[in-house]
This record gives C-alpha cells, sequence and structure tokens, in this order.
C-alpha cells in the first residue's frame, strides 16, 4: 500500500457506488482482506494486495502519540531528553518501559509519563530501575566509552507527569517518585485508590465478588496514605481539555521546562583515564 492511492475494491466488491467503505469491512477484523488498488481512480493498471484489518485503532493512536511526544522533547532539548510513556503497571506497561528506557539511557535527562497509567503490580520494579546509583565505573579493552555499575544506570535529572488519571499502581508509582527523591512531579493530584484486590469469591451462577485486601502506610509514621486523596504534584499544571485536543500539551511543555532548566547543573560522568604506566 502507498499513501495516496486509491482503493477500488474490497473483496470484490466494487466500490463505486459505496458510501462508506468502513462498511465492506464489518465483521473482517483479523481475517485476510483482497484489496484492489491504483495510484489513479480506475481499473487499469490496478493491483491487488492482502491486508488484515484490525479491531479497533487506539493502539496506532497511542504509537502516533508517544511518538509525537517523543519528537517533542528530542526538538526542544537538542536531542539531549528522553520521553517514555508507561500506559499501566502490567505487562503492558513493562514492555513499554523496556521498550523506550534502554534505548534512552544515555540521554542527559528523562521524561516519565505516568499519565493515564491504569495501574497492576510493578511499579517496584521500574522504580528501582531508575534508583539506581552509578557508585564506579569500568572499561574494557579496545572500547572508547565506559560503562556504569551498576549497569543500566540512568545518569541525569528526571522529572515525571501524573494526572487524575493515574489510578492504583499509577498512584503508587508517583508515591514512590517523590518519597526516593527521583526528581520534579508535574501535573494533577492523581486518582487516589490503591486499596488492593486479589481473585474473586466464587458464585455458582459465575457472578465475581471482589473485596478490599491491601492497603499502604508510611514507612515513616503509622498514617494511611494516599488513598482517597493521590499524590500532589510539586508543580500543578491542570491541560485545557480544548487546547489538549488540538495538540496543546501544556503539562508536558512545563517538563521540558523544568528540566532544561535542572539540565543546567549536569555534570558528566569522568572519561576514562589515561592507561597506567606499570613499568615504572
Amino acid at each position: 500500500m502507498v499513501k495516496g492511492n486509491f482503493i477500488l475494491a474490497v473483496d470484490g466488491k466494487d466500490l463505486k457506488n459505496v458510501n462508506d467503505i468502513f462498511r465492506t469491512l464489518i465483521g473482517k477484523a483479523g481475517k485476510t482482506v483482497e484489496l484492489v488498488v491504483n495510484s489513479k481512480p480506475e481499473l487499469t493498471g490496478s493491483r491487488k494486495v492482502l491486508v488484515t484489518p484490525i479491531s479497533s485503532e487506539s493502539s496506532l493512536y497511542y504509537y502516533d502519540w508517544v511518538q509525537g511526544n517523543i519528537k517533542k522533547v528530542s526538538e526542544a532539548t537538542n536531542g539531549e531528553v528522553g520521553y517514555i510513556h508507561i500506559p499501566d503497571m502490567g505487562v503492558e506497561g513493562l514492555n513499554e518501559f523496556v521498550k523506550y528506557f534502554y534505548p534512552q539511557i544515555n540521554k542527559k535527562g528523562l521524561i516519565i509519563d505516568d499519565r493515564g497509567n491504569g495501574g497492576g503490580n510493578v511499579s517496584p520494579m521500574i522504580l528501582e530501575r531508575l534508583s539506581r546509583v552509578v557508585y564506579r565505573q569500568t572499561m574494557a579493552r579496545g572500547i572508547d566509552h565506559a560503562s556504569t555499575i551498576p549497569a543500566q544506570t540512568h545518569y541525569g535529572p528526571k522529572v515525571l507527569l501524573l494526572n487524575q488519571y493515574s489510578a492504583s499502581d499509577g498512584d503508587l508509582f508517583p508515591y514512590g517518585f517523590k518519597r526516593l527523591g527521583l526528581g520534579t512531579v508535574i501535573g494533577v493530584r492523581s486518582w487516589g485508590g490503591v486499596v488492593g484486590i486479589s481473585g474473586s469469591l466464587p458464585f455458582v451462577d459465575g457472578g465475581e465478588l471482589r473485596k478490599p485486601e491491601f492497603a499502604s502506610f508510611s514507612s515513616d509514621t503509622s498514617d494511611w496514605i494516599i488513598e482517597g486523596h493521590g499524590v500532589d504534584p510539586d508543580i500543578i499544571v491542570d491541560n485545557d481539555p480544548y487546547k489538549e485536543y488540538m495538540g496543546i500539551d501544556d503539562q508536558l511543555t512545563k517538563a521540558i521546562e523544568v528540566i532544561k532548566e535542572q539540565m543546567k547543573n549536569y555534570k558528566e560522568l569522568p572519561k576514562i583515564p589515561v592507561s597506567p604506566d606499570k613499568s615504572k
């Protein structure tokens, strides 16, 4: 398929008199469909291609949104700051973190986006990665750059975005980010629901009953935390829905502004020293 081509037929059905092409794709998600395409709206010179329609475009919109944010951050910081969005604290969220954290680990700064995070239980794993502190470096013969110990450690300022849809373990993540002193938190107060559940009690009719079973309290005092309130940002920025729909993300813009200011105090790790002379 080439952008700008005309779709002339779907599974042998001529589209000349069809008002809505999507009507011809009803019930065909995940199935092989034959399209007739051409660079001009006529059958002469056309060709057939096989495609597999998807049931929802949400993953495509999400991918486009993430890539757009990565580009926006990179362009605003001359490529020195990375961007990671974590959609949940489950398999998908952990995969997204791994996908974007390691390729950007050598960036001088990171903007981590927890907005819309649906929760789960892997936030301690992500916080452990972000909490690593370089305590020495190592080098190998013939390699002109050093490696950090611990390995895969990001060295530099970090900023976290959150909003009212950062929920459950998506609440616990910004709490841990603040508690561990990892960086500045920007946005609006998170959802505020961290009482956990496990499996359902079984019912003979197939119904489910989920009951509250886990709750968090402070490691400093005997105070319950987060539940019913959420996590407060260090800097409050509330996105205007209309501006956000039009592609203006004031929270991300503020995050870029803050991390650029913090980058002024960025100190490079020492370079590999000159090889010692052991003959003396």
